[in-house]
């Protein structure tokens, strides 16, 4: 071993270990240019994220819109209380869960089966055709699809009552009846949004190395098998990912979308969470029981997300954080 290699050993094996806090604080100035790249968005969260949420204690007071948050009454707990003890938040909280779960069991596994069956198509004129019509509703308002559902299923005219009337039945009001009301939501909102879901699931299947396809292909594995053991394995952890974050969202059924399309009538089966503090809140200017509400929906949502992302974990070692 040469002087100058045992030199440097000696000043390698008592060279004073870099602190965590100093490591990462050169790893931020050396990538500067990256970090200034995420302050836009860091003062978007600080402004239309965080600092609203110095509203929330407006569910802790009998909030008087003249007196602010200042002079209004402070009466603790007694919101949530109202809350628990309110019959038409429960009918409410009914709806919105079955609604969510009806969009989960039903809706969540459409846009994965779109990537899969698109990822199959080997016409590229064809699959470029069929993704631009599958992702051409998303940009529509539910102000128009409202307006064209309630067209297409109107009892006086629509096409769909055509055709039940051509077989014999008689018309249905899809949009006034509480049995039919709670489907028109869940099938209106994978019409517009299933093709526009698929696209995070097609960019995962992108990301998949195309050896293991001619390795399998040289192995006898057909398209279908292909498609099992290579394509579905590959893009577990998005599905995941989605899921979990889609859990955190189970007491958000679609308030816009509700709003567009839901009455008086059907309150009883499309009444949600998001509509009832928009009524509560604007309708009759309960500020405070509103707040109520929508923070009792956040908490629930926070606990959801943790709790599935803690089961992922646990069950098959894949998880967001």
């Amino acid at each position: 071993m040469s002087t100058t290699q045992a030199e440097l050993e000696a000043q390698t094996a008592h060279a004073k270990p870099v602190s965590k806090g100093k490591s990462r604080w050169r790893l931020i100035l050396s990538n500067y240019d990256l970090y200034l790249l995420l302050v836009p968005g860091l003062i978007f969260l600080l402004l239309f994220k965080y600092a609203p949420m110095y509203g929330i204690i407006i569910a802790f007071q009998d909030f008087n819109i003249f007196d602010g948050f200042a002079g209004s009454q402070w009466v603790g707990l007694d919101q949530f209380r109202k809350l628990m003890n309110s019959e038409e938040f429960y009918q409410v909280f009914i709806n919105t869960l079955l609604i969510s779960v009806y969009k989960i069991v039903l809706l969540f596994p459409v846009p994965i089966l779109i990537a899969l069956f698109l990822n199959e198509v080997r016409k590229v004129l064809f699959k470029k055709t069929i993704q631009t019509i599958i992702f051409l509703p998303h940009f529509l308002s539910w102000v128009i699809i409202s307006g064209l559902f309630i067209n297409i299923l109107s009892p006086a005219g629509g096409m769909v009552n055509n055709v039940i009337q051509w077989f014999g039945g008689e018309p249905i009001s899809f949009f006034l009846d509480n049995q039919f009301f709670r489907s028109v939501v869940v099938f209106t909102a994978g019409w517009k949004e299933s093709g526009w879901n698929a696209i995070i699931f097609i960019a995962a299947i992108a990301g998949i190395e195309q050896e293991q396809y001619e390795a399998a292909s040289i192995d006898g594995a057909g398209r279908i098998r292909q498609m099992l053991y290579i394509t579905l394995p590959g893009i577990l952890p998005t599905i995941i990912l989605i899921f979990i974050l889609r859990l955190g969202y189970l007491l958000e059924a679609g308030t816009e979308q509700i709003l567009t399309m839901y009455n008086s009538i059907v309150y009883q089966s499309g009444d949600v969470i998001g509509t009832f503090v928009y009524r509560q809140g604007l309708g009759q200017q309960d500020y405070s029981f509103s707040t109520a509400v929508g923070l009792f929906n956040s908490v629930v949502g926070f606990i959801l997300i943790v709790a599935g992302n803690e089961l992922s974990k646990k069950l098959i070692k894949r998880s967001i954080w």
